[in-house]
């Protein structure tokens, strides 16, 4: 049995080192991807929320890129919003900009209320492409 391997995109960014975290981590066909939120480059957040939101999406596709992925290799999405009543319409935009036609990904949303500092975070699983 192959150990779990941890994966990170080509510009890894502060958060990862600051907090003691893989991007995420590859065993057997699955990629368990770590919540992805929109950090700038030195892992503070962007303070716009469509900004933020739309950052989140590319570092996820940085990370599953790494790995061989793409979005289409989704199995699972969590997100967690800070102000989900607020932030729907914002959210459900960006989503249709990023998924604009079925199959849709399954998904999980889940309001929370603290996110160190961030609005919005996407956590998912995907399967490995052969």
């Amino acid at each position: 049995m192959t150990r779990p391997q941890p994966v990170f995109p080509a510009n890894r960014h502060a958060l990862y080192e600051e907090h003691g975290y893989s991007a995420a981590i590859r065993t057997g066909d699955l990629l368990f991807v770590s919540g992805q939120v929109g950090s700038r480059p030195d892992g503070s957040p962007e303070p716009d929320f469509e900004t933020q939101a739309r950052l989140a999406f590319s570092n996820l596709e940085a990370t599953l890129a790494a790995a061989g992925c793409t979005l289409a290799d989704l199995v699972d999405v969590t997100s967690f919003h800070t102000d989900p009543e607020n932030q729907f319409g914002t959210i459900m935009k960006v989503k249709s900009e990023i998924f604009p036609a079925p199959p849709y990904p399954n998904w999980t949303a889940i309001g929370v209320n603290w996110l160190a500092g961030f609005d919005f975070e996407i956590k998912v699983i995907a399967r490995i492409p052969a």
